[in-house]
């Protein structure tokens, strides 16, 4: 199933492999959502991070936070993110859904979950924002991202790289179009749009802005009152 790709087929070492050979500009693109994070977070903010994988953003934002926690459902993924964090001593890695985490309500300064996590999860998006708001401090701060139109041709050579290494599925050129990329064995990558972040907060009782990021990113900030 789409939702388990990240469990099954594109984890721990391989999705290491992914940004290790990614193309300058892409390269860029990651170092700026990163940077734009960092800015954010101070020393004795505790920091959650969705999605966090072998530990690629985790271990910057340990770097700068009181304490960092990291969660992902892939098991093998977190494995290797506790050989990324071997030198830092301020985190805990969780196996766990961010849809359904069970952490406590209002424990959190910041919220991170970036580099299109809010569509690469294949979760309810709007109950992922929600469940972000419940662990959220009041005044503290929940940040997602996606990418901007204009970074699609960079997007989709990255993409094609990976597949031609092997850690994606042939790109599916006829269905990929409109900020869609999927390949023939099932992955699927969306872009969630400034229109689109709106109108998933809409109603919430919530302080949001949207902020473009190096010409790659679009950042939807989101602060609970």
């Amino acid at each position: 199933m789409e939702h388990d790709y990240y469990q099954e087929k594109l984890a721990a070492d391989k999705l290491n492999r992914c940004y290790d050979i990614a193309p300058p500009r892409a390269k860029q693109y990651l170092e700026a959502e990163t940077e734009h994070v960092l800015e954010k977070i101070h020393a004795r903010y505790l920091v959650l991070e969705l999605g966090c994988g072998y530990g690629r953003v985790l271990a910057r934002l340990a770097q700068h936070a009181g304490f960092v926690v990291g969660i992902d459902t892939s098991y093998m993924s977190l494995l290797l993110c506790y050989e990324t964090m071997k030198d830092l001593s301020n985190y805990a890695l969780l196996n766990m859904n961010a849809i359904c985490t069970g952490l406590r309500d209002r424990s959190f300064d910041t919220v991170v979950c970036i580099q299109n996590g809010i569509s690469a999860f294949h979760v309810d998006q709007r109950e992922l924002i929600r469940e972000s708001i419940r662990i959220t401090k009041p005044g503290g701060t929940i940040l997602f991202s996606s990418y901007t139109d204009k970074f699609w041709p960079e997007r989709l050579k990255w993409f094609q790289i990976q597949a031609d290494a092997g850690l994606l599925g042939e790109i599916d050129l006829k269905a990929t179009r409109d900020g869609v990329i999927v390949s023939k064995d099932g992955f699927t990558a969306r872009t969630v749009h400034p229109h689109d972040f709106k109108a998933l907060v809409s109603g919430i009782d919530v302080e949001t802005t949207i902020t473009e990021v190096d010409g790659s990113s679009i950042f939807c900030e989101i602060k609970p009152h």
